[in-house]
C-alpha cells in the first residue's frame, strides 16, 4: 500500500510539473494535479476513494484554485437529486417484488432453446437497464440465470457475461439506464426524447452485434444446453422460477413509476409549455415521485433514504463533479480542448473519432462516471473553438457505456456481477476469460456507434 502511495504521488506531481512546462499556468497545474489524485486514488485505493475527494476539494479551495461558489456550482447537486429521487423509486420497487416478478414472467418461454435463452437474456438485460439502472438490473438478471443455469446443470459464467455486456450496452439507450446519461443530458441540454430518437437506435443495433458474436464465441455452452434442455424438459424449469403475483401494492408502485417515466419523457415539452428552465421537469419528477412514496410508505420512508440512497456514492460523485469543473473555471479544459483541436487537425469528424476512442479505452480502466466527469468540461470548451458539440456528446456516452465492457473493472455492473459469481458459486473469473470476449464485444460495438455517428445526419444536425 506505501508503494501505491508514493506512486500516486509521483505521478501526481511530474503531472502537475508537465503541465506547467505544457503552457498551463499554477492554478490550471495544481487543478489537474489534485483531479489526478483523485482519479488515481479511486484506482489503486478504491476503499478510500471519498476520502481522496474530500482532501482534494479541501485543497482547491483553500489554495484559491476555486472559490466556494464556484465549488458548490460545479458539484450538479440537480443530477445528485435526481439520482436520489431514483433510487427511492428503486427502493420501492424492489420492495414490492417488482424484479422478481418481472424477470419470471419473461423468461417463461415456450420451447425453450440454448439460442432463445441467449437472446431473451440479452435483451431483458439490456431493456432492464434503459428502464431502471445497471447495476440494479445486473443483479436480478444474474439471480435468474442461476436458476436456470443451476436447473440444467451448467456453468453460468458464459451467461452471466452475456447477461452483463448486454446491460452495459442497454445503459446507453436512455437517460437512466447509467449515471452518465443524466450527466451528460443535464450539462449538454439533451432531452429524454433526444435519447430515444438517437442513443436507443444505436443501442440495438450495439446489442444485435453483440448477440452474434456471442452466438459464435459461446458456441459449445449454447450446445450443452442445448442437450440439457432436451434432456430434462423446459417446463419444469418454470415450476422452480420465483414467481410473485402482481397484488395492490406492486401495482401501485408499477403505476408511480410509469407516471414518472412518462413524465421524464415528456418533460422538454413540459417545460416548453410552462415556460420552464431546460431540464426543470427531468430533474424535480423523481423528487415528487419518492415524496409521494415516501408519504404512501411513511413508515418506510427512513429505510429508503437511509438504506435505499447510495450516499457513499453521490458523495464521491458530488466532490468529482466540483473538482473537475475546478479544471473549467481555471481554463485548463480549454487549453486542453485547443491541444485535442490541433491533434485532430480541427476536423470534427476526427475529432468525434478521438472522443469515442479515448473515452471507451479510459472506460475500460477507469470508473466510467470518473472519466466522464473530466471530459465534459473539455468537451463544453469545444464551443469556444466552434465545433458542433452534438455529435462529441454522443461520443462520449457511447464510448463512455461501449468501453466498459472491454475489462472486467471497466463498470460497476461488471463488478457487482463478478463479486456474486465468487460469492455464491465461488468461481472467480480471470482476467483475460474475459478480456477477449469483452474486447471483441467492445471493438465491434464502439465502431459502429462511431460510424453511426459519422453517416447519419441526425447526429450533426
Amino acid at each position: 500500500m506505501i508503494k501505491k502511495f508514493f506512486l500516486l504521488i509521483g505521478i501526481s506531481v511530474c503531472a502537475g510539473f508537465l503541465s506547467k512546462a505544457g503552457g498551463f499556468n499554477s492554478h490550471q497545474a495544481l487543478a489537474i494535479s489534485i483531479f489526478l489524485v483523485s482519479v488515481l486514488g479511486t484506482l489503486l485505493f478504491w476503499e478510500f476513494r471519498l476520502s481522496f475527494v474530500f482532501l482534494g476539494s479541501s485543497a482547491l479551495l483553500l489554495t484559491n484554485t476555486i472559490n466556494l461558489e464556484s465549488l458548490i456550482k460545479f458539484a450538479s447537486l440537480d443530477v445528485i437529486l435526481f439520482l436520489v429521487g431514483m433510487m427511492v423509486l428503486i427502493g420501492l420497487l424492489k420492495e414490492s417484488g417488482f424484479f422478481a416478478w418481472l424477470v419470471s414472467l419473461i423468461l417463461r418461454i415456450r420451447n425453450l432453446t440454448a439460442t432463445k435463452f441467449l437472446v431473451s437474456v440479452s435483451l431483458i438485460s439490456a431493456l432492464l437497464a434503459c428502464a431502471v439502472d445497471e447495476v440494479t438490473s445486473i443483479i436480478f438478471i444474474v439471480a435468474a440465470v442461476f436458476e436456470i443455469c443451476d436447473y440444467f446443470e451448467v456453468e453460468p459464467t458464459p451467461f452471466l457475461i452475456v447477461s452483463v455486456l448486454a446491460t452495459n450496452i442497454g445503459s446507453s439507450g436512455t437517460v437512466l439506464g447509467n449515471p452518465i446519461g443524466i450527466l451528460i443530458a443535464a450539462k449538454s441540454g439533451l432531452t429524454f426524447e433526444d435519447f430515444i430518437f438517437k442513443a436507443f437506435p444505436v443501442m440495438l443495433v450495439c446489442l444485435a452485434a453483440l448477440i452474434f458474436i456471442v452466438r459464435i464465441w459461446y458456441r459449445k455452452p449454447l450446445k450443452e444446453l442445448d442437450q440439457k434442455i432436451k434432456a430434462l424438459g423446459a417446463n419444469e424449469m418454470l415450476i422452480k422460477l420465483i414467481s410473485v403475483p402482481p397484488e395492490r401494492e406492486l401495482k401501485v408502485s408499477l403505476l408511480i413509476f410509469g407516471v414518472t417515466l412518462f413524465c421524464i419523457s415528456l418533460h422538454h415539452r413540459l417545460e416548453l409549455l410552462w415556460h420552464l428552465e431546460p431540464n426543470t421537469v427531468l430533474l424535480t419528477i423523481p423528487l415528487i415521485s419518492a415524496g409521494c412514496v415516501m408519504i404512501w410508505k411513511w413508515q418506510r420512508a427512513r429505510k429508503f433514504i437511509e438504506k435505499d440512497v447510495e450516499w457513499w456514492t453521490l458523495l464521491f460523485f458530488m466532490l468529482l463533479f466540483a473538482q473537475a469543473g475546478a479544471l473549467h473555471y481555471t481554463g485548463a479544459t480549454d487549453t486542453a480542448a485547443g491541444y485535442l483541436a490541433k491533434v485532430s487537425g480541427n476536423n470534427p469528424l476526427n475529432l468525434l473519432v478521438l472522443i469515442i476512442s479515448v473515452s471507451a479505452i479510459g472506460s475500460s480502466i477507469l470508473d466510467n462516471v470518473v472519466l466522464v466527469t473530466a471530459f465534459i468540461p473539455v468537451i463544453q470548451s469545444f464551443k469556444n473553438i466552434g465545433f458542433n458539440l452534438q455529435p462529441l456528446w454522443w461520443a462520449l456516452l457511447f464510448g463512455g457505456c461501449l468501453g466498459g465492457n472491454i475489462t472486467l473493472v471497466g463498470s460497476t455492473a461488471n463488478i457487482v456481477a463478478l463479486g456474486i459469481l465468487e460469492k455464491e458459486r465461488n468461481i472467480k473469473l480471470t482476467f483475460f476469460r474475459w478480456f477477449w470476449v469483452g474486447l471483441a464485444v467492445g471493438i465491434v460495438t464502439t465502431v459502429i456507434a462511431a460510424l453511426m455517428l459519422i453517416i447519419l445526419p441526425i447526429y450533426h444536425a
